[in-house]
């Protein structure tokens, strides 16, 4: 096992990763999907940052939401624009302290950033996989982690942190592997997806799959349906945002050369906002990925056939702390609390808090020294 560059790194304030790299894990065995179907084998690209202790006791494994990846932190050379998705989290003397914890961010199984997915060369056929890459859930996603984890010759992971899906695999995490979790960390998740979500994610793929570019999901790689995938991230930003966020942000400013009555072009800021948030997202994503990642949160329910949370979350043993945002619409303050009461219900060692921001749903992606701390102070015990 090589590990990821680290630039620099104080023991007291805190600083950026610096540049990294990534890894690939390839598994030559056949994965069987939890609603059937396999692959032979599958990749799965990721990052380490900071160091393994003699122990091999301080791991935390990193779980992203949809359209994340394992780019966690850091970056690849000097001139990139952008860090890693979480760089304001991870690194050192930061909330996720790179001087004490070994961290590792993986695209999952099912992505198209280096991980394999509908848009990987099938080796059976030499063609895409498309829509013949098996169905998808976020247990599947978590059996594949968990691959990695002993390929990195791990037996526990001092914690499992992620928000929204992330926080869902965090919870799936603590279910499938209560011995090898001593702490899982979920943030702006739910134990399952609710019908209004179900709704905007069923709005997103009818866009996709309608544009004639997707072309039964068999588009050419380059191409593929880009107004609808573009279309779809637009409907899906929008519910990660707040009413009041938005209007702080934007109200109704207008575009300076907004005149006249053209119904087709950019007026409003906050329209050329987000046709730039689907635009970009075009050129970094597959849309076949969208359509399985959003129906394997659909899909997502710890409540189980008896509609009782306690029954599935009886089993976890790990420490956990789960975070709510007071305005994230799209996965309520009520659907993070409820996991906690689930699981001081059934005995286990579980605290909610609660953070009072204005951004919505991506509030924990946002600079927060109030989140912070509570990172902070969790991980550290």
């Amino acid at each position: 096992m090589t590990e990821t560059q680290i630039e620099s790194s104080t023991e007291n304030s805190p600083e950026d990763i610096g540049l990294v790299n990534y890894e690939d894990f390839v598994s030559v065995e056949t994965f069987t999907f939890e609603n059937g179907g396999s692959i032979p084998g599958f990749t799965l690209r990721y990052e380490t940052y900071g160091r393994l202790n003699d122990e091999k006791s301080n791991a935390i494994l990193i779980c992203h939401a949809i359209s994340g990846d394992h780019h966690c932190a850091g970056k690849y050379t000097n001139d990139d624009r952008k860090s890693g998705w979480w760089n304001n989290m991870i690194g050192p003397g930061k909330a996720i302290d790179t001087n004490r914890f070994y961290v590792i961010g993986s695209n999952c199984l099912g992505g198209c950033q280096g991980s394999t997915g509908p848009s990987s060369i099938d080796p059976l056929t030499g063609k895409p996989y498309g829509l013949n890459f098996p169905s998808l859930t976020i247990r599947d996603i978590v059996r594949a982690q968990n691959l990695l984890i002993e390929h990195l010759n791990l037996n526990e992971l001092y914690g499992v942190v992620g928000g929204s899906m992330g926080g869902m695999q965090v919870l799936q995490w603590a279910i499938e592997y209560p011995d090898k979790v001593q702490h899982i960390l979920s943030l702006a998740s739910a134990a399952r997806q609710s019908a209004q979500a179900i709704a905007f994610n069923e709005v997103g793929r009818c866009a996709i799959v309608q544009d004639p570019g997707w072309e039964e999901g068999n588009y050419a790689l380059g191409k593929g349906p880009n107004v609808g995938l573009s279309v779809a991230r637009m409907m899906a930003h929008i519910t990660y945002l707040s009413d009041k966020g938005m209007e702080i942000k934007f109200g109704r400013s207008r575009r300076n050369d907004s005149k006249g009555h053209h119904l087709t072009k950019v007026e409003f800021e906050v329209e050329g906002y987000l046709r730039y948030k689907g635009q970009s997202f075009t050129n970094r994503f597959d849309a076949n990925t969208y359509l399985y990642f959003s129906k394997a949160i659909d899909r997502f329910d710890l409540h189980g056939e008896t509609d009782k949370l306690e029954d599935v979350l009886s089993k976890v043993q790990a420490r956990t702390l789960v975070i709510g945002f007071t305005s994230d619409w799209l996965y309520t303050p009520r659907q993070n609390r409820e996991i906690v009461i689930a699981l001081l219900r059934c005995g286990k060692n579980a605290t909610y808090a609660e953070v009072d921001m204005d951004l919505g749903h991506d509030s924990f992606l946002i600079d927060s020294p109030e989140l912070y701390d509570f990172v902070r102070s969790f991980l550290n015990d």
